[in-house]
């Protein structure tokens, strides 16, 4: 396996931290990896060598604020001044036009955690056409209807701490909940997998778990109602290949139904699903990860065995 990293320039200036691992020869498809909220992508590096073990390149990039594309420790949670939420989505497209480009008729997946899974869902109304076929790990559908009172609550705390400021109370709403079903527990993040081990290099981690700023808040539950909405479902293409994980008691993936009924909604033809019992957040690190890899191995070769190579990036 060959491991590099480079800087990508995004579309406004940014630069992007990308890990590449390419096996040795030419890859048989590539997975692009659009990681989690508060972590970052350097953290798929088990997967990305088993992926290569079976003739799949990867190529992972720190979002904005996150890992390494934030320069500084000031720049940890925080997207951008504005359209934090649609320059992700192009962050994607930028990288995916990069893989196209270095891996010519190469087929290409994506591969979206958590976060990275509600920016998958956009993405693939936009440019869905240029994947061969997506999964998304620990997902979610539409968000509670108590969210337009999320966001009218992150605008306030804007205006208490500004855009770069933080809020305990934010999050608390959003990540120290979390852990409620897990409790009395032993870290504030024992709901990401039951493998103790895993939950404490998280908790070392200095590029994990750290608390974002307020405009974040706004940006990702902005973005949640628009990736999640009847309009952006509608454009996704019909037989694109739909792979959606997640553990039964994830505390984030509780609306997935719903998902893949509105996906059913949408005329979506090709969606499959599986649901891991008693697994928490991170399933591809939970203490059967080599079952959740060895299944997401054999989607991705049916889907190579069954789907033409799109080529249209």
């Amino acid at each position: 396996m060959q491991t590099t990293t480079f800087t990508l320039n995004a579309a406004d200036g940014v630069p992007l931290r990308v890990y590449r691992w390419l096996p040795e020869g030419a890859p048989q498809g590539v997975v692009q990896i659009a990681h989690g909220w508060a972590e970052h992508a350097a953290r798929y590096a088990r997967l990305a060598e088993v992926l290569c073990g079976h003739g799949y390149g990867v190529y992972a990039h720190d979002h904005r604020g996150h890992g390494h594309t934030a320069r500084t420790s000031a720049q940890l949670g925080f997207l951008a001044d504005r359209d934090g939420w649609q320059k992700c989505i192009d962050d994607l497209w930028r990288v995916t036009q990069h893989v196209a480009a270095e891996h010519p008729d190469t087929p290409i997946f994506g591969l979206g955690h958590s976060l990275g899974s509600f920016m998958m869902q956009q993405y693939i109304s936009e440019h869905g056409e240029a994947l061969t076929g997506v999964a998304l790990s620990a997902t979610n559908g539409k968000p509670p209807a108590i969210t337009p009172l999320g966001i009218a609550l992150a605008y306030f705390e804007r205006l208490r701490v500004g855009a770069h400021g933080k809020s305990k109370l934010l999050h608390h709403l959003t990540f120290e909940v979390l852990n409620k079903s897990f409790e009395p527990a032993r870290t504030p993040f024992d709901w990401l997998s039951r493998d103790a081990s895993e939950v404490d290099k998280y908790v070392a981690d200095p590029l994990c778990g750290f608390a974002s700023q307020v405009q974040m808040y706004i940006d990702v539950l902005r973005g949640l109602k628009e990736m999640s909405s009847p309009r952006r479902q509608a454009r996704i293409p019909k037989s694109l290949p739909i792979y959606i994980f997640y553990g039964s008691l994830d505390p984030v993936a509780t609306n997935v139904p719903q998902l893949l009924d509105a996906y059913r909604v949408a005329g979506l033809r090709n969606v499959t699903s599986k649901v891991y019992p008693e697994a928490r957040h991170e399933v591809l690190n939970e203490i059967n990860r080599d079952e959740v890899t060895r299944d997401l191995l054999a989607w991705l070769a049916g889907v190579r065995a069954k789907q033409p190579v799109r080529t249209s990036v």
